[in-house]
């Protein structure tokens, strides 16, 4: 992968790593669900309505939107609502790399090699010791919503690559809009209404700025980087980048935060 390539993904990277500490400050300003839907309402427009459609189908559209905004993001905003905390929300999702090799290699016939295996095997034991310390506790359900949502990471990792050679950031622009209805009607359903009225009626500046950073730097920026990265370059080769997020985000987790992890 090219110098230029490699620069790319690490800024992608650190800017999902913060992230976690946005996102963690957004859902005590409002319901998670909700601001998972404003995060793609403003990533979507009003952009989409200067660029044109990209060349793949409304399928390869839809599932993107569905498996990455409502599955993936939609888990991760109420798992962390539940409780967990930015570092460790920045260390669970990661599991999307494995998971990505898996799908690629079902799905693209990307066959992994023999030290991604080993990898993985490896990661997947510290990820099985996380879940240890939590299994039979309170804090179990939204750890399991957090490796769920990384199973639909990875799946739209590989629908991105199965779009082809079009424009990555009309792709990013166009998906945005998929997750939104679907957000908003599961967040009127779920989630507690005045928190919902409020959050129109009394918007902080806190949560203003959550929704702004995710909108633009999180999901413009950062995935019409990913996916451009994705078409470029093999699938298992792209997504272990990831795994610097959570250094990103425990070190954020713990300036801002204040978050010790064990």
């Amino acid at each position: 992968m090219p110098i230029r390539d490699i620069f790319l993904a690490i800024l992608v990277v650190a800017i999902w790593g913060y992230n976690f500490v946005v996102i963690k400050l957004g859902v005590e300003e409002m319901p998670p669900l909700l601001l998972t839907a404003l995060r793609y309402l403003f990533a979507a427009f009003p952009l989409i309505f200067f660029i044109k459609r990209p060349a793949t189908g409304w399928g390869n559209i839809i599932g993107y939107g569905v498996s990455l905004g409502v599955l993936m993001f939609g888990l991760l905003f109420v798992g962390m609502k539940l409780g967990v905390n930015a570092s460790m929300s920045s260390i669970i999702p990661q599991l999307q790399v494995f998971f990505t090799m898996g799908f690629a290699a079902l799905l693209l016939g990307e066959k992994p090699k023999r030290w991604q295996i080993i990898g993985a095997v490896i990661a997947f034991s510290g990820i099985a010791i996380m879940g240890g310390e939590r299994f039979g506790g309170s804090a179990f359900l939204p750890f399991m919503l957090l490796v769920i949502g990384a199973v639909f990471w990875g799946l739209a990792n590989v629908i991105a690559k199965k779009a082809g050679q079009i424009d990555m950031f009309a792709y990013t622009i166009w998906t945005s809009i998929v997750p939104v209805i679907p957000l908003l009607a599961m967040s009127w359903m779920f989630e507690d209404r005045t928190a919902i009225i409020s959050t129109f009626t009394n918007p902080t500046a806190l949560g203003i700025s959550a929704v702004l950073y995710q909108a633009f730097l999180a999901t413009i920026v950062g995935f019409a980087l990913w996916n451009q990265l994705l078409k470029k370059h093999p699938a298992s080769l792209v997504a272990p980048f990831s795994l610097l997020v959570p250094i990103f985000g425990v070190v954020s987790g713990v300036l801002f935060l204040g978050e010790s992890p064990p």
